[in-house]
């Protein structure tokens, strides 16, 4: 089995921006979302539009989710009855 890689080298701007190679983004599209992993040292990249829609699914609803919390940590949260919050739930 051989495993076809490619491999380039970006320099991180003063911005903390990095510029993705041409000849790495062939497939990419402007707006593409990517999931960023930092893990022992290593970033990796993994183009949203090639994970299966119930996991992207997930981890928008996990990004809301964390910010929800961000804003009740701060204060900043609304009282609703119970059927508005479920209403408002179901419509995520």
């Amino acid at each position: 089995m051989v495993i076809y890689m490619e491999y380039a080298i970006a320099k991180v701007s003063t911005k903390g921006q990095i510029v993705i190679p041409n000849a790495l983004r062939r497939d990419i599209r402007t707006g593409d979302e990517f999931l960023m992993v930092k893990d022992q040292g290593r970033i990796i990249l993994k183009n949203m539009k090639n994970l299966a829609s119930d996991l992207r699914n997930d981890f928008v609803f996990a990004e809301k989710v964390e910010k929800a919390w961000q804003e009740y940590d701060k204060g900043k949260f609304e009282n609703k009855s119970k059927d508005d919050f479920l209403k408002e739930l179901r419509a995520c």
